[in-house]
């Protein structure tokens, strides 16, 4: 069976292509491409002659018979208009049927905005969140916000230049005033990566026009530490010498310690048999 292959190219610096992507390119029967002006300039700039078509947002669904047939006499690379296929760009459709035909499904993987932001952010890379696109309009950003406003995972969002400023204020006012690292035109020749906080980088953008495609990196939610069997009981004791309930007890340990309120509940019961529960005193 041919290969669908899943090629990665340069977000910027045409340098930022792999030897086995180029090779790839060179070899495939068919090329289908997000842009294909974009992309011709890539193939130009490594002498590379195989056919092109376009496969984008408006025509993905017409064209995904025509690639199945190009699949049938031949291997075909699928490349956006830059970075990884697939992450906000076109494509999925066209992964899922060539794997119902049966096709390999290859990855060549090279440049990914995301990724590179993330790297040079200086905020934890150990556990993210990428989440494409905030939404145009402030009701469904503000919903898509609130959605990830506990979760302890640096999140990822991409943002268009005229919504920037007015997404750094929706995040200030949903997520707080949390250290964010700002790249943009990442591999070209203006990059700019901006760290600080949220209020920070709202006055910067105030007085400077955003320009460019931008990539935001936010802090998550500090994950609590969590107390250990000794810490509770101490403190427990320390409250129940305040004469507070059981649930009173529980209520206030849990947003303290990090365990459950029912744990901390049942826990207290087992060890103070003669202590009045829930409300009583």
């Amino acid at each position: 069976m041919s290969t669908l292959y899943l090629v990665a190219t340069p977000i910027g610096n045409l340098e930022d292509i792999t030897l086995r992507a180029v090779r790839v390119l060179r070899e495939v029967t068919l090329i289908a491409a997000e842009d294909t002006r974009q992309t011709v300039k890539l193939l130009n700039h490594y002498q590379i002659t195989t056919k092109v078509t376009s496969y984008h947002e408006h025509n993905k669904i017409k064209k995904l018979d025509m690639i199945l047939h190009q699949l049938e006499q031949g291997d075909v690379a699928l490349v956006s208009d830059a970075g990884t296929p697939l992450l906000n760009d076109p494509g999925f459709e066209l992964v899922q049927k060539a794997i119902d035909y049966g096709y390999i499904i290859s990855p060549i993987p090279g440049a990914s905005a995301p990724i590179a932001a993330l790297s040079c952010s200086g905020i934890s890379p150990d556990k993210f969140l990428y989440l494409g696109y905030l939404p145009r309009k402030k009701n469904e950003r503000v919903r898509a916000l609130e959605s990830v406003a506990t979760l302890p995972y640096t999140l990822i969002f991409l943002e268009a230049p005229h919504r920037l400023l007015q997404s750094l204020k929706d995040i200030q006012t949903v997520l707080g005033d949390r250290n964010i690292s700002i790249a943009r035109e990442l591999t070209k020749i203006h990059e700019e990566i901006l760290r600080g906080k949220c209020t920070e980088l709202i006055k910067h953008f105030s007085v400077h026009d955003p320009r460019g495609e931008f990539t935001l990196v936010i802090s998550g939610v500090p994950v609590r530490e969590i107390w250990t069997l000794e810490q509770v009981n101490a403190t427990t004791q320390k409250l129940l010498e305040q004469n507070k309930t059981v649930a009173e007890i529980a209520r206030e340990l849990s947003s303290l310690s990090g365990w459950s309120r029912r744990k901390v509940y049942q826990l207290i019961i087992q060890n103070n048999s003669d202590t009045p529960e829930r409300g009583e005193r």
